[in-house]
């Protein structure tokens, strides 16, 4: 009877201990999980992100650190201290950057235009490596819902300053092949991701309706490839669309992908966590009969443009979350517009 008794008190224990590890960031205004929700430690390291349950793993955060910097919608929101993460729920402010309304414009033709802002950047060992962003248009068969285009307006690219990139050091490499504008193919097909993803969440909020989807791989054993070795690689979507909707083109409100991957090289002792940030807000959809605009090629070797985009009040604008961290040493390329 003792030992059942003691092992139904070590279960309640271990059962408490695990469930403080899972917090939860839940919206201020409602009580409803809020997913990509950052959290930045210190020198900005980008610690993790809240999932479609507005859930972090609390080890992410170790070491524990005098503050963390909180983001949301691309905009600091609020700075925590190690021991706010005691709590299991977290409530944040989420009315800051209100959810901006896509402009429909014309009437449908042949193809549909979406037009908006993406950024994307990559984190190694939560450190930033690299960032670019800048303004897209994607043009779509208006019947099939087929991706036909992809078309850059313009874009700039910010690397960091490092001394030395060695080739058996993982952590010391620039990534910025890695950054990649937003694959929005099948936001009009929904399904065709299912293929893909086999882990797959839906969130009905206030104002949007929010569908995660994630697969894995290498989760049990690192590949070994050319000397290095890579290991438990995830790719997580995370697509929003008007509430209620029939989550078609025209209710499509925004796109973040994030990949996940461990490499390192033989001689290595710990792995290196690489991971890829992609994000897209549309802004405008028009409908035309023409499938071809003025565009230019993403050269991350180089920024590109002719407007300051970033100065409008809507522009998701990390750049200067993570400027507000390295200043000086986060270099923007030269643009050659």
């Amino acid at each position: 009877m003792k030992k059942l008794l003691l092992l139904q008190v070590l279960f309640l224990l271990a059962l408490q201990l695990f469930n403080a590890q899972s917090i939860t960031f839940i919206s201020e205004k409602n009580n409803k999980p809020l997913s990509k929700v950052s959290v930045f430690g210190k020198n900005g390291n980008l610690m993790t992100q809240s999932d479609i349950d507005g859930k972090i793993d609390k080890q992410t955060l170790n070491p524990p650190q005098e503050k963390y910097d909180i983001v949301y919608n691309n905009i600091p929101v609020t700075t925590l201290s190690y021991s706010d993460f005691d709590k299991a729920i977290i409530k944040i402010n989420d009315q800051i950057k209100e959810i901006q309304a896509v402009v429909i414009s014309k009437k449908p033709a042949k193809y549909l235009y979406m037009k908006g802002n993406f950024n994307t950047y990559v984190t190694v060992n939560n450190r930033l490596n690299c960032y670019a962003d800048g303004v897209v248009t994607y043009i779509f068969d208006n019947k099939t819902k087929k991706l036909k285009s992809t078309n850059i307006e313009q874009y700039r690219v910010y690397t960091l300053i490092d001394p030395k990139e060695e080739e058996k050091l993982v952590a010391s490499w620039d990534f910025q092949s890695d950054m990649e504008i937003p694959d929005i193919k099948h936001i009009g097909n929904l399904e065709k991701y299912n293929v893909h993803y086999p882990d797959t969440k839906e969130l009905k909020g206030d104002y949007k309706d929010e569908v995660e989807m994630t697969d894995k791989f290498l989760q049990k054993k690192p590949l070994a490839l050319f000397g290095f070795r890579i290991f438990d690689m995830r790719n997580v979507l995370n697509i929003s669309y008007e509430k209620d909707s029939k989550k078609t083109l025209k209710d499509f409100l925004e796109y973040n992908e994030l990949n996940f991957t461990k490499i390192k090289h033989k001689s290595e002792q710990d792995f290196s966590v690489v991971v890829d940030y992609k994000n897209f807000y549309p802004t405008d959809i028009s409908f035309s009969n023409e499938d071809d605009i003025q565009n230019v090629r993403f050269d991350r070797d180089n920024s590109n443009y002719k407007t300051q985009y970033w100065q409008n009040p809507s522009f998701p604008n990390m750049q200067s979350v993570f400027s507000s961290y390295f200043k000086d040493d986060l270099k923007e390329k030269e643009n050659k517009k």
